[in-house]
């Protein structure tokens, strides 16, 4: 049997990898998957968190924050990522700016944690690594707290890019 525990990342542990990478804002649309990293960044002094009415205008005001001269966070689920493709194809992978996405895998099915989640029978979840590979935007999963040197890896890859990096969260960040 899976234990969601074996699963979750701290938000505090997520709060501390971003804030090494420099980020100093956050855009958002909150999700269920992340709640506590939404509470976590709100509370925190070092981040602007940006609440959005939707992932279309998440990426934009990201988009708006970096030609300012900041560093975003863009964090959503995984069907507002589906939602905004065409707006991430406009102001990343056509403009060319570098964002790193924190994408919530709402739907997942506790019994397929620690598996590949494009085994999952849920749409939401078995769609977005594919069509993150036909657009070219590369992913990694955060799936534990093991995984949490996969954001430094995807901060360097929109970097050195000029594109956006997609943090895949398989299930609920912990409270602590």
């Amino acid at each position: 049997m899976t234990e969601l525990n074996d699963h979750a990342i701290a938000a505090s542990a997520l709060v501390d990898s971003f804030l090494s990478e420099g980020i100093d804002h956050v855009t958002t649309v909150p999700d269920f998957v992340q709640i506590s990293l939404h509470s976590a960044l709100v509370q925190h002094d070092a981040v602007d968190v940006v609440l959005c009415a939707n992932e279309n205008q998440a990426l934009t005001s990201a988009f708006g924050l970096t030609i300012g001269g900041k560093t975003p966070l863009v964090v959503m689920q995984n069907q507002g990522l589906l939602n905004c493709l065409n707006t991430l194809r406009s102001v990343s992978l056509d403009a060319g700016f570098p964002f790193v996405l924190c994408v919530g895998q709402f739907g997942r099915e506790f019994s397929t944690l620690g598996d590949d989640p494009n085994t999952s029978t849920r749409n939401c979840v078995n769609k977005v690594e594919p069509v993150l590979e036909a657009l070219g935007v590369p992913f990694w999963r955060l799936e534990s707290e093991a995984d949490l040197g996969n954001i430094s890896e995807a901060f360097a890859s929109a970097r050195k890019r000029q594109g956006t990096s997609v943090l895949l969260v398989g299930t609920y960040t912990s409270w602590n």
